[in-house]
């Protein structure tokens, strides 16, 4: 077949539409740049004083915050997703976000030599907040969205045409007067093609060698909707609808508008005429809660009393417009159009008259004004209304009267459904609201059930109503539609659809043969929630419709379009195309088409005699790619050089000489041969899209991103299975997926539909999908490094990512209730031992191979990773970890046995001989026990133990005890008591902790311990602190200033400073569902403004999972005494935020040295220097005039002891302690 170059006008219907949006087209900016993006500025850290530094939390990928456009936001699982864009640091970036799927999307280039923008197609009705059915215009500079109005239904395919300056749309909607296809050209707008669509969807459109335009899909012929050839058969029903009247007769019986209603045997009398009152003009409404395009009227004239309706209009409501009918004079037999004044014949043998509507014109409402009458007055004896939309509604009373159609269009329903008012919809419509036990006992359905009369092709479109209007977007989940369309396939089709529209939205459910309504059968449509619908999710049911689509016949899923022939013909041989289509299985499906130089690849889901669910065709020949194809369906398809890359439902070829394909394969367009991607995945792929990955340091190159319904990769050539949630990636360099090679590089997670090329940026593409991403790929721990430029890298210990139910790059353990990740951490020196720890509630691998639970030990030396094997339980937690010399104590709700002994709390271990240290303390006692914090008191064998519980052995020390490790033995220091949740030594004898505590009785969050006294005491003004403490750290350098931060009894965060005497608040500059757990002053390379809580050249980190306001969701954020500013972005595998509990470092932070400040010993050791020299210099003077008047006096040198003698005696105290007390403050304020 071919098609006409004369792309023809829209209807006049559409007429204005078109133009209007060519008008805004042509006030488009031109694109003329790539995407760009915003750099932050630079933290400025200096993190040099602290030697070694990581982060630990819980998390599976990691970013630090470099661009304004990233985000620590999840995916969505709702069905929506966005546009996509690549930053320099590899994390992909959302442009705009849409409320449903974006499927295809392609650069227009104007003939004129203007970008236009990118034009985006799929099923969404909104496009970054703005209205879009289906289809709109994207500018990616200014990311400004324009719809193209028109199209009601999805889009599926593009073909963006330079040189035909046309934009060639496929799928399965209605647009002006085409079906399923349709173009847009240039600035013009909308213009049918010759051949009106389809009867089927289009799934794919390229532009052949030749120049032609090749259409793919599920269809047999060209074709439009119809109306069925038995016209004007769906009753609109007014028996349910508000009836009022105007000028109505006063005598009984006669004065009720209502009586006409479901009366057409045309019997005059009381209760079945309505009259007026003599003489009078007058009215008669009907108002409905849904909206209809009604196609004919029908009246029965009164004669009741030799009265009647001489002259009537119709006037359509709302809009308020008459409307323009066509009928056929009884007397005469001739067609005639009247508008403003319609005539009635009084002929009592003439049982009703029929008006046709001339102009299709949607409506809720209508009046009829009778301006003249027969005899007395006017009055009616019956009116029936007619439409050719087969609709099925969800509220039965928009359906077909009973009382006129005993078979006509119904609905039922089962469950608690409630009516919501139509608001900016058609009609009302039903909503439930559901938790998770009403969903999986799918008690609550509606079924449609159409009233049909002649079989034959249809499309079937529901339709659901847009969430903003009655503001249930975040409620709206997925519901399971099932439809029976023929007698003889009583399973019909089941497909899951999205509610989570912004706006109206119309899902073709069906394509195919419909069977009419009969005795014993009748064709159905049910909606139920699906099962896999979120907990206390809201669902809505409107409205179905059946279109009857006439077809020319003749094809089978391909057809060829010369834009430049200006006939059409049904002749299907002379197009290598159509004829490679009727070669094919009837029924056959092309899911994809890819040109790659001079040949065109079609794939799909078919088989022929000669080649199986993917061909070629170039040189005017249709070819069986190598070993006839695959064995099954090929639903997508992509190039990379001259490889092809198809992923679908297939494990072999079809002669099976390649097998282990498993779903995904490559095939060398050169060689003609196949190759296995690994083994495969274990299950249907339905999307591949090529993405630049860094996989060697700053060498970024094209990966091929792989998405279905699979959850893992299969073991292939030494590679073991990994878990892949519906993603994975394959490297082609490396031959390998990426989850098998140990490298440091980007995580996705979630799901990619698309990409295209900017053509005026190709280094700049954009994707489709709904994509969680960060920079880093790493569990629970990283290091951060550098100077000029700070550096997250991962550390050398294989953490497992938590188990994801939806899309993710790796494994996971189940976490526990008390959460899960990396706690706590610290690092070892001494000698040539060099070690890492960390603790908390996760699993790894040792280097041995064997599993680690919750506490892993990284040996820099030997490189190596071990854990503690035995001895501890694999529930335990670890949440806070502290060192005694190469003595462990590792501390949470850990429980175990260690040689007999039972453990609860606490365990001590050697790390370095990698063993339990022989005695372990007496276990701590108390229901639920919890340590939360150990603090060793510097330069002692004090080890303090926080945390929640009542005692340690038979020693009560609720809150806090103390272990004397030289004796091995529990203490009590002073009276503290309550949970302690956070410590730390600010001082050789000032210990802080922060909580929910008591001093003598007296509740506190925080109290100061004076080790030399064995006091407790509460710092001035202890009510000021809003609730119970989680993080704090010290603020200077003489012990008595601190932070602190924690959750206020009204559930908000709070931060603030201690200054030795009273309490700066930082003010509210978190969000709600704060949880801050960390707290550490770092220094800077570049000072801030000066603030009164911190000084301009120190910045605090708050590390947590923190909401910023204006931003969003944050791991980590530095604080420069005004303002707070993300620093650390994660997410967990999960597909939650993810969260740092710590900052932990080689060395201590050491306030006298910031910002390039010398050390105490250092000054100390200067000043003594100086005053030496000045003494020494004093001396000498001194000692050279006495001896000059010595020896003037005839004195000798006495013998004297050697210097030696006397060395041992210095040098004995550092010098910064000689002038220790020099800084000493005095008085009552406790010591921080």
């Amino acid at each position: 077949m071919r098609g006409s170059s004369l792309l023809s006008a829209i209807t006049e219907e559409a007429m204005s539409m078109s133009v209007l949006v060519g008008l805004t087209w042509l006030s488009l900016f031109p694109v003329t740049q790539g995407v760009t993006y915003t750099p932050v500025a630079s933290s400025n850290l200096d993190l040099s004083q602290l030697g070694r530094v990581a982060l630990a939390g819980d998390f599976d990928a990691i970013s630090l915050y470099s661009y304004d456009e990233q985000t620590e936001n999840a995916y969505n699982t709702n069905g929506s997703q966005a546009i996509l864009s690549q930053l320099p640091n590899g994390v992909l970036s959302s442009l705009a976000a849409t409320d449903a799927r974006i499927n295809i999307m392609c650069p227009f280039l104007l003939k004129s030599n203007e970008w236009a923008g990118v034009i985006v197609g799929g099923n969404f009705t909104s496009l970054d907040g703005t209205e879009a059915q289906g289809i709109a215009l994207f500018n990616p500079n200014t990311t400004k969205v324009t719809p193209l109005s028109g199209l009601s239904g999805q889009v599926d395919a593009l073909l963006c045409d330079h040189e035909q300056n046309t934009v060639y749309v496929g799928g399965e909607f209605k647009g002006a007067n085409s079906t399923n296809a349709i173009a847009w050209v240039g600035t013009s707008g909308w213009a049918n093609m010759p051949f009106a669509g389809f009867n089927g969807p289009v799934n794919s459109i390229v532009k052949a060698p030749s120049g032609h335009i090749i259409f793919g899909g599920s269809f047999t012929g060209l074709g439009n909707t119809t109306t069925p050839s038995k016209k004007n058969q769906q009753v609109i029903n007014l028996s349910t609808a508000n009836i009022t009247s105007t000028g109505s007769s006063s005598t009984s019986g006669f004065s009720s508008p209502s009586n006409i209603i479901c009366k057409t045997d045309g019997t005059d009398g009381s209760g079945d005429t309505w009259l007026l009152e003599d003489d009078t003009a007058g009215s008669w409404t009907a108002s409905m809660n849904f909206g209809y395009t009604p196609t004919k009227l029908r009246l029965w004239n009164t004669h009741q009393d030799s009265r009647g309706a001489k002259t009537f209009r119709f006037t359509a409501t709302p809009i308020d417009g008459i409307m323009n009918l066509t009928y056929t004079d009884p007397s005469s037999g001739e067609n005639k159009t009247c508008d403003a004044r319609c005539p009635l014949t009084n002929d009592s043998s003439v049982t009703y008259q029929d008006f046709t509507f001339v102009n299709s014109v949607g409506m809720s409402g209508f009046r009829i004004d009778i301006s003249d009458w027969y005899g007395s007055g006017g009055g009616l004896n019956g009116i029936e209304l007619f439409e050719d939309d087969i609709y099925a509604y969800a509220i039965n009373d928009f359906n077909e009267p009973s009382c006129a159609v005993s078979d006509g269009s119904n609905s039922t329903t089962t469950g608690s459904w409630t009516v919501s008012p139509s608001l900016d919809s058609n009609s009302e419509y039903l909503v439930a609201s559901l938790d998770s036990a009403s969903i999986l006992s799918e008690s609550n359905s509606v079924v449609f059930e159409p009233h049909i009369t002649q079989s034959g092709n249809y499309t079937v479109t529901m339709y659901t109503p847009g969430c903003i209007q009655d503001g249930t977007c975040e409620s709206r989940s997925i519901v399971n539609v099932t439809g029976t369309f023929t007698s003889s396939s009583p399973d019909g089709i089941s497909t899951l659809l999205y509610q989570t529209n912004d706006y109206d939205k119309y899902d073709q459910i069906y394509t195919g043969y419909v069977d009419a309504s009969s005795s014993s059968f009748r064709p159905s449509v049910t909606l139920i929630p699906s099962t896999s619908a979120s907990e206390n999710s809201t669902f809505v049911a409107q409205r179905i419709r059946f279109q009857l689509v006439s077809s020319t016949g003749g094809l089978n899923g391909i057809y060829e379009y010369n834009p430049n022939d200006a006939s059409t013909t049904t002749d299907t041989s002379s197009s290598v195309f159509d004829q490679a289509g009727t070669d094919l299985n009837d029924g056959a499906t092309i899911n994809t088409m890819y040109v790659l130089d001079d040949t065109t690849y079609i794939s799909g889901s078919f088989s022929g005699s000669e080649y199986n669910n993917i061909f070629s065709i170039s040189s005017g020949k249709a070819a069986a790619l190598s070993e006839n194809g695959l064995n099954s369906d090929v639903m997508d398809m992509v190039a990379y050089g001259n490889l092809l890359f198809l992923g679908g439902n297939f494990t072999a070829t079809s002669e099976k000489k390649t097998t282990g394909l498993n779903n995904v394969a490559q095939y060398d367009t050169s060689s003609k041969t196949w190759k296995a991607l690994g083994a495969g995945v274990n299950g249907p792929v339905t999307a591949i899209v090529p993405l630049l990955v860094n996989i060697t340091k700053n060498t970024p190159e094209t990966v091929i991103f792989v998405n279905g319904h699979f959850n893992q990769i299969q073991a292939f050539s030494g590679n073991s299975a990994s878990s892949a949630q519906g993603i994975a990636i394959w490297v082609p360099s490396k031959g390998n997926w990426l989850q098998n090679l140990d490298l440091q590089t980007i995580a996705i997670s979630g799901q990619l539909s698309y990409s295209t090329n900017l053509t005026w940026a190709p280094d700049a593409p954009l994707f489709a999908g709904s994509i969680s991403s960060q920079a880093l790929d790493a569990s629970d721990v990283v290091s951060l490094s550098g100077t000029s430029s700070l550096v997250l890298s991962t550390l050398s210990v294989d953490i497992e990512a938590t188990e994801s139910q939806t899309s993710s790059l790796k494994k996971r353990a189940t976490a526990e209730a008390t959460g899960s990740g990396a706690f706590a951490g610290l690092f070892y020196e001494s000698g040539s031992d060099n070690y890492t720890v960390l603790g908390g509630h996760f699993t790894a691998e040792a280097t041995n191979g064997s599993t680690i639970n919750n506490l892993a030990i990284i040996n820099g030396s030997s490189d190596t990773v071990t854990g503690i094997y035995s001895g501890v339980d694999t529930n335990s937690t670890f949440r806070t970890l502290a060192l005694h010399g190469s003595t462990l104590f590792a501390g949470g709700t850990v429980t175990g046995q260690i040689d007999n002994a039972a453990l609860n709390g606490l365990v001590i271990y050697d790390i370095t001989s990698g063993n339990f240290v022989g005695t372990q303390s007496s276990a701590l006692s108390g229901d639920n026990v919890s340590v939360n914090a150990i603090a060793v008191r510097p330069n002692t064998g004090e080890v303090y133990v926080g945390g929640s519980f009542d005692g340690a052995g038979s020693l009560s020390c609720p809150g806090i005890c103390m272990y004397q490790t030289t004796q091995s033995q529990w203490n009590r220091p002073g009276a503290l008591g309550g949970n302690v949740s956070s410590m730390a030594w600010t001082g050789k004898n000032t210990l802080v902790a922060g909580g929910d505590l008591t001093i003598n009785g007296v509740s506190t969050m925080m109290a100061t311990y004076n080790a030399k006294k064995q006091t407790w005491a509460a710092p001035n003004s202890p009510s000021t602190i809003p609730g119970p403490i989680t993080a704090l750290t010290a603020a200077s350098t003489d012990s008595s200033q601190a932070w602190i931060a924690g959750q206020a009894t009204n559930g908000s965060a709070f931060l603030l400073k201690y200054d030795g005497s009273s309490w700066h608040s930082a003010g509210n500059i978190f969000g709600t569902s704060t949880t801050i757990r960390g707290l550490q002053v770092l220094s800077l390379t570049k000072t801030h403004s000066s603030s009164s809580v911190l000084d301009s050249d120190k910045s605090l980190l708050v590390t947590g999972q923190l909401n910023l306001p204006d931003f969003g969701n944050a791991s980590a954020a530095l604080f420069n005494g005004t303002t707070l500013t993300p620093f650390i972005l994660s997410t967990t595998a999960d597909n939650e935020p993810g969260s740092l509990s710590q900052l932990f470092s080689q060395q201590q932070y050491d306030f006298s040295s910031s910002a390039g400040s010398l050390s105490t010993g250092a000054i100390v050791a200067i000043a003594l220097a100086c005053a030496l020299g000045c003494m020494f210099v004093l001396i000498a003077v001194g000692f050279i005039l006495f001896s000059a008047r010595r020896k003037r006096e005839g004195y000798m040198p006495a013998p004297t002891a050697a210097w030696n003698e006397k060395r041992a005696t210095i040098n004995r105290v550092p010098p910064e302690q000689l002038f220790q007390s020099l800084g000493n403050r005095t008085g009552d304020v406790p010591m921080l």
